[in-house]
């Protein structure tokens, strides 16, 4: 079995679980091969070496016999490891190595239970949904897919931006707002969320549509189909607008044109017997704490 290990930092009192991490992996004779930029942050801010078999540093050099990745670290980092395997069908493990992470969902506790069950195959395999993002007018993104969501913001800290929104070439709105979300399943906990968005199961076949503070109250989230494709026009005082795909963003000008479609590949992640869903929820967002419920 060959698995790839992904990270960027992790914290002091993370260390006793990542050389329990690579130490299990090595006396179950694991072929590991390492992000370099993870192995020399290990080395040289905390003096720790891991013994692995090789090294990767994008998706370029990225070995393709592959089994799985293991990300360490938070959503963020999930997502980061994501832009290394790409449509390779390769499935991530998220390990947790911070503190809320709904893709990330073996916690510092279970580690170990959480190899030895992947190691003996014990697994399901969640297949989630992209987004497939064409700038016309505009030069692409390198990598023109979100696993999370997409978003145009304002680059003006004060005035907002007017963005015409048409499904399958119908008009729908134009939206007064300091920005837009369209987010799959997965990015439904994330950004979409923070904005007041519903939450999607994971295998949903949809996607949301988030105003970010639009002028107008009575312009709210919409769930729609996700065979539709989106087409987005903006206007506004400036000059251009951000474009993100998930961490990544870039400058666009207005005079350019976005389309939205579901990506014509998933990625897959993988999770443990026992970890749902609905359970993640309970647990990350505290469903039950309150002892009035």
């Amino acid at each position: 079995m060959k698995v790839a290990v992904f990270g960027t930092q992790v914290q002091q009192e993370y260390l006793p679980v990542l050389r329990q991490f690579f130490h299990h992996l090595n006396t179950h004779d694991v072929e590991t091969i390492i992000y370099r930029p993870f192995d020399t942050f290990l080395t040289r801010e905390m003096n720790f070496t891991p013994h692995v078999d090789g090294f990767f540093s994008s998706h370029e050099d990225f070995s393709p016999d592959t089994s799985l990745v293991f990300s360490i670290g938070g959503d963020g980092t999930f997502l980061h490891s994501f832009l290394t395997v790409r449509n390779s069908n390769i499935p991530i493990a998220g390990v947790n190595s911070g503190r809320l992470g709904f893709l990330a969902d073996i916690g510092r506790n279970h580690v170990i239970d959480g190899l030895t069950s992947i190691l003996e195959g014990k697994y399901t395999i969640v297949e989630r949904s992209l987004l497939e993002v064409n700038l016309f007018g505009a030069p692409n993104f390198d990598f023109n897919y979100a696993l999370n969501e997409m978003t145009v913001l304002k680059t003006d800290s004060s005035s907002m931006i007017n963005i015409t929104t048409c499904i399958n070439g119908e008009f729908m709105n134009s939206i007064w707002a300091d920005g837009l979300i369209i987010a799959t399943p997965t990015g439904s906990t994330a950004y979409s969320l923070s904005v007041g968005g519903p939450i999607l199961a994971p295998d949903a076949a949809n996607f949301v549509i988030n105003p970010i503070a639009p002028h107008n109250l009575t312009v709210r989230p919409v769930v729609v189909p996700d065979h539709y494709e989106l087409t987005l026009k903006v206007e506004g005082r400036g000059n251009q607008f951000l474009t993100s795909l998930d961490s990544r963003s870039i400058a666009v000008p207005l005079s350019a044109t976005l389309t939205i479609r579901k990506a014509d590949f998933r990625v897959r992640t993988l999770h443990l017997p026992g970890q749902t869903f609905f359970q993640t929820l309970r647990h990350k967002l505290m469903w039950g704490a309150d002892n009035r419920n």
